[in-house]
């Protein structure tokens, strides 16, 4: 439904995971020790970004929560700013995004690799028997001429 995964196919309408958005803005103020203020200020900066009912209200999911935490402990005991912990959220995500990309095209890998190995056995498995690879043991730049017998 939302681009974040907050449902997901084949889930039912109440399953919830940590993406689907529950909480109001004084329940998530709460969850994460800030103060309402603070989160609306970290939705208009970008830092945390909740999902929005039909009437607009602010509704945060459990990863949001733990976005929010880790904002304030970036921010608290770390000492960034809230650029550079924009920053580090958005090369965390384009992190996210690649290492998912990678496992995605190494599956893919992967069953390439399945399908050749598959193909080359069916083809050596079509070889003829009866042919037998010649192998000279001296060097020599003969050619061998085989001209089979014609029935007639």
């Amino acid at each position: 439904m939302d681009g974040r995964g907050g449902r997901r196919r084949g889930m039912g309408a109440y399953e919830l995971t940590e993406e689907t958005p529950v909480y109001v803005i004084s329940v998530a103020a709460q969850l994460s020790g800030l103060h309402p203020q603070t989160l609306r200020q970290y939705d208009r900066l970008g830092l945390v970004s909740p999902d929005r009912t039909a009437g607009r209200g602010r509704r945060y999911s459990a990863r949001d929560i733990e976005l929010l935490r880790e904002v304030q402990r970036l921010s608290q005991d770390e000492g960034i700013n809230l650029a550079g912990i924009k920053r580090i959220i958005e090369l965390e995500n384009q992190v996210a995004a690649l290492q998912a990309r990678v496992a995605e095209l190494s599956s893919a890998v992967e069953g390439a690799a399945a399908a050749m190995q598959q193909r080359e056995a069916q083809v050596h498995a079509s070889y003829r028997r009866d042919l037998v690879p010649y192998e000279d043991v001296r060097q020599s730049s003969a050619l061998v001429v085989w001209r089979p017998k014609r029935d007639r």
